[in-house]
């Protein structure tokens, strides 16, 4: 399944379309992906991808990355030599000073910005050339084309605001408030590393488009990319008003993902608030009863996508003390759900309900990596094989059995162990649905601890153990358990099952345990086992819950391979 934002891919390029809102590359060791980490993690043939130019994070378009050092080579001279040619559309609230200008200057880091300086002041030589391309009075708009013809940070953004045009939306050099930067890589021209014919790749911009779920569409679907080298660049100018487009995601019964966030709190400009599409329901969630404002965004929502329903549910800290009918979302808008209705998540379904109290059935942030489980693929220089058959899986907190359908899917004996035979039953319902025989695997209800420790002395051991406990739990067995305080009795007592060189998953949602702690809690009871870990992959929440100053992290999550 490709992603829709792959543009083009041949033996040594992908080209993909960025979307406004995502970086191109990680910007810290615990920060979310890039789309440059995200691809080259997701399939085996990406693991060799290689950064040749970047777009800033607010910035959509075109990028090309290289996949074999031919391609690498060959284009990182293109760019060196200035051969290659970029053009951009943005748009301005403000003039610009004539039709046609180009802007030479010195650009130089001033704090979290940069400046434009004098050519015979300090800072790098940047030029870039401006051309008016349409006017809209009515919305008093103007679209620019830009091409720059060096490649300094911020260099677009830099020359519009000091020649009197800042991009809409970019607050940080003077322009407008607006939902993203209007600034968008539209065209790449380079010539091939393997024929040197030139080659031209192509997005066109569309400013009108809602920017939190252009990145959502980015991520899920997929698409066949074309095979062709050049991509036609028809509607160059595009509409710059500012209107909602009716922007859908494709049929939900052809779609192979139809469960994802659309609206992660302060992300996203909406504080305390999250949004996810649920198949054909939206699902809102906050500690207070939805504003006016929320509300039209839902009814937006449920427009641009034709879906079905809109429920809303309030976030209780006091949830253990709460009814299942109080707990559970209420429709807000539009149609009622089935008491139990399925969506698709990488081609598999799930089976979810907005009747069963505060939790749905399916943790959304762990998508990613329930795919490795089905691919068979976790990161690039991580190997991951299900062979020798069966490969067998012991999947602790089991929940609805999400892990399990997926490594079963893919060939691998998966043993579901939770506390709630209601929870197990849901998971047998979930094989079902894809197709799984649920008396080929095994489900075990009772306490993780103490089945911990009995199959333990049973002798048995597995090539993948996995561990994503609740924050909090509490049970008969083994009392209370706090993830800050109690992960690493949970990994010495999972270790003993977990085979030589096999897999070992460990995730918390845990606020107070830093990623620091986290692995270093991890480490220290491998090394305590008298066990080394031979291989690592951190893996942050998925893209559609972005992380920012204002939305930390929630979620950590590694896979170990342990010797």
């Amino acid at each position: 399944m490709i992603p829709p934002c792959i543009l083009h891919e041949d033996e040594h390029l992908l080209v993909v379309n960025k979307p406004a809102g995502w970086n191109t590359h990680a910007p810290a060791p615990f920060a979310g992906e890039g789309i440059y980490d995200w691809l080259r993690h997701r399939e085996p043939r990406w693991a060799d991808l290689a950064i040749l130019h970047r777009l800033d994070k607010e910035t959509s378009g075109v990028l090309v990355f290289g996949k074999t050092p031919l391609a690498n080579r060959s284009l990182t001279q293109q760019f060196e030599q200035r051969k290659v040619s970029k053009r951009y559309l943005l748009v301005s609230d403000r003039p610009p000073p004539q039709t046609e200008l180009v802007v030479r200057s010195n650009i130089a880091r001033e704090g979290e910005r940069y400046t434009s300086l004098p050519t015979d002041a300090g800072g790098d030589p940047a030029e870039t050339r401006f051309q008016l391309e349409t006017q809209n009075p009515e919305l008093k708009t103007w679209a620019i084309t830009a091409e720059p013809l060096t490649g300094r940070t911020h260099q677009i953004r830099v020359h519009a605001a000091a020649n009197g045009f800042p991009i809409l939306g970019d607050t940080l050099y003077g322009g407008t408030p607006a939902g993203r930067v209007f600034l968008h890589a539209q065209k790449i021209t380079i010539n091939h590393p393997v024929t040197g014919e030139a080659v031209t790749y192509c997005a066109p911009a569309n400013f009108a488009a809602d920017a939190r779920l252009s990145l959502r569409r980015a991520l899920a679907g997929a698409r066949t990319p074309t095979s062709e080298a050049t991509l036609l660049c028809e509607g160059a100018a595009a509409d710059v008003g500012v209107r909602a487009p009716r922007e859908g995601l494709h049929d939900a019964a052809t779609e192979p993902t139809t469960a994802f966030r659309l609206i992660h709190g302060s992300a996203d400009g909406w504080p305390g608030w999250q949004v996810e599409r649920l198949g054909d329901f939206l699902l809102s969630q906050s500690e207070a009863a939805l504003t006016d404002a929320q509300s039209a965004q839902l009814a937006a929502r449920l427009e641009q996508l034709k879906l079905r329903g809109a429920y809303h549910k309030h976030l209780d800290r006091l949830v253990r003390e709460t009814k299942t009918v109080q707990a559970s979302p209420q429709l807000v808008l539009g149609e009622p759900a089935p008491e139990r209705f399925t969506v698709q998540e990488n081609g598999l379904q799930f089976e979810l309900s907005f009747t069963e109290g505060y939790s749905y059935g399916l943790f959304l942030d762990q998508r990613d990596n329930r795919r490795r489980l089905l691919t068979g693929h976790i990161a690039a220089g991580f190997p991951f094989t299900l062979h020798p058959s069966p490969f067998t899986v012991l999947n602790c907190f089991a929940y609805t059995c999400g892990f399990s359908v997926a490594a079963a899917k893919a060939g691998a004996r998966a043993t579901s162990l939770d506390l709630s035979k209601k929870y197990l039953e849901w998971g047998r319902r979930n094989f079902v649905l894809n197709g799984i025989d649920p008396a080929a695997h095994d489900f075990i209800y009772g306490d993780v601890f103490d089945w911990l420790r009995r199959l333990a002395k049973k002798g048995r051991a597995f090539d993948a153990v996995l561990l994503d406990p609740p924050t909090f739990s509490q049970s008969k067995e083994s009392g209370v358990f706090r993830a800050e305080k109690d992960y690493g009795k949970l990994v010495t007592q999972a270790l003993p099952l977990l085979k030589p060189d096999g897999i070992l998953f460990a995730s918390t949602n845990c606020a107070t345990l830093t990623p620091e702690e986290f692995l270093a809690t991890l480490e220290a009871m491998i090394q305590r086992a008298g066990r080394r870990i031979v291989l690592q992959h951190y893996v942050p929440q998925p893209p559609d819950f972005p992380i920012t100053r204002e939305e930390p992290a929630h979620l950590k999550t590694v896979w170990l391979r342990v010797s």
